[in-house]
């Protein structure tokens, strides 16, 4: 093997132990390496805590001094919450580092391997790029757009149905997509829903850790006492007074256009958050909805809705990945369907792009990006 590629698997690999913590910062791994042996390992945590740079240096034994510095992302320049990184790897005394990605924020974007390289240091980039860009999907895209990473999470019958006609849909997929879910649930910084699921199925949108799949259960997480955001478009403040998604720990946000000061008043106190977001075509301007979570540092959003609000989301373009779950299950032409998408001609039909299919249980999930 490689031995490049072998040890910047292995700066990978301990990134990835900050999906579930890292929130608004990206997910960073480094390894510091001495005779063809990792001398120092480290992974970035939470927002506040020391970079996978000052973790890699504080753990290495004293071969440190001769390492090679592989690290997943460029180390940052400049005086944040912590100090700049590639300070650390100088003063450490680090003679050649490795990078997986350039950091797109414009308070770096260059300028770590600019002081890098003045001091001496050799540096190589790019090395392993789309495996980096792919754990940090959301920051990329939220450091580029101004706006979060957004997943549309769907599950529909093998006819394209997704409850009865009485709204029944308790539950379509099985234990495995469930526990799927979770994961997407727990890597996302914001689930976002409709006040028309609020009002059916009166859903929490939380993280259970007991159902996550088994392979992500042992990753570091907080969901204790940190939940994702968990964002609610209602309009018209139809929200219930005791809705559970506004009772569980964490932020909850709520989106409206109705300026009912007692209700409002009455959400304030519960500790919910009541944000004014302006209407579009008789409904929230989503638009407006990704910008404001885009300046709330969101970087990995998961929308998961009903119908009507999917079909928004489709066909105003907004949908960076769909995940789409689908039972072995016929539910019938008069259950309610997948999207509710204006489409009169063959030729306006929407097209999905490098999908991907897994079988889960007896269920598929589809996960393809959209090229809208």
């Amino acid at each position: 093997m490689n031995h490049q590629s072998y040890f910047m698997k292995k700066a990978l690999k301990l990134a990835k132990k900050g999906l579930f913590t890292t929130t608004a910062n990206p997910r960073v791994g480094c390894v510091l390496v001495s005779r063809g042996k990792v001398v120092g390992k480290g992974y970035h945590k939470r927002v506040g805590e020391p970079h996978a740079e000052v973790f890699a240096i504080e753990n290495a034994d004293e071969y440190s001094g001769s390492a090679t510095a592989f690290v997943t992302l460029e180390p940052c320049s400049h005086f944040g919450k912590n100090p700049p990184c590639a300070d650390a790897l100088i003063k450490a005394g680090v003679k050649k580092v490795i990078i997986c990605n350039n950091d797109p924020n414009p308070l770096v974007a260059g300028n770590g391997v600019v002081k890098l390289k003045a001091a001496g240091i050799k540096v190589k980039t790019g090395y392993k790029s789309k495996h980096g860009k792919q754990l940090n999907i959301g920051f990329f895209h939220r450091m580029k757009y101004g706006l979060p990473y957004v997943r549309l999470k769907m599950a529909q019958s093998l006819d394209g149905r997704t409850a009865m006609q009485n709204g029944d849909s308790y539950w379509i997929t099985g234990k495995n997509s469930r526990q799927d879910v979770q994961y997407w649930r727990a890597r996302s910084h914001a689930i976002l829903t409709g006040i028309e699921t609020i009002i059916s199925d009166d859903p929490r949108m939380t993280v259970r850790v007991g159902e996550l799949p088994e392979k992500y259960k042992n990753l570091p997480n907080d969901f204790e006492t940190y939940q994702p955001m968990r964002v609610v478009l209602d309009s018209k403040l139809r929200i219930a007074d005791n809705a559970k998604i506004t009772q569980s720990i964490g932020r909850c946000v709520v989106m409206t256009a109705c300026e009912d000061s007692d209700k409002i008043n009455f959400l304030k106190k519960q500790e919910v958050e009541v944000v004014q977001i302006p209407e579009k075509n008789n409904q929230l301007d989503l638009n407006a909805v990704l910008k404001w979570l885009g300046d709330q540092q969101i970087n990995e959003l998961l929308v998961e809705t009903g119908a009507t609000l999917a079909g928004s989301f489709i066909q105003q373009k907004l949908v960076d990945q769909l995940i789409l779950y689908t039972a072995p299950v016929l539910m019938g032409s008069s259950a309610r369907p997948l999207f509710e998408m204006n489409i009169e001609e063959m030729d306006n039909r929407l097209h999905i792009d490098n999908f991907k299919i897994k079988q889960m249980g007896k269920d598929w999930r589809l996960i393809a990006d959209l090229k809208l």
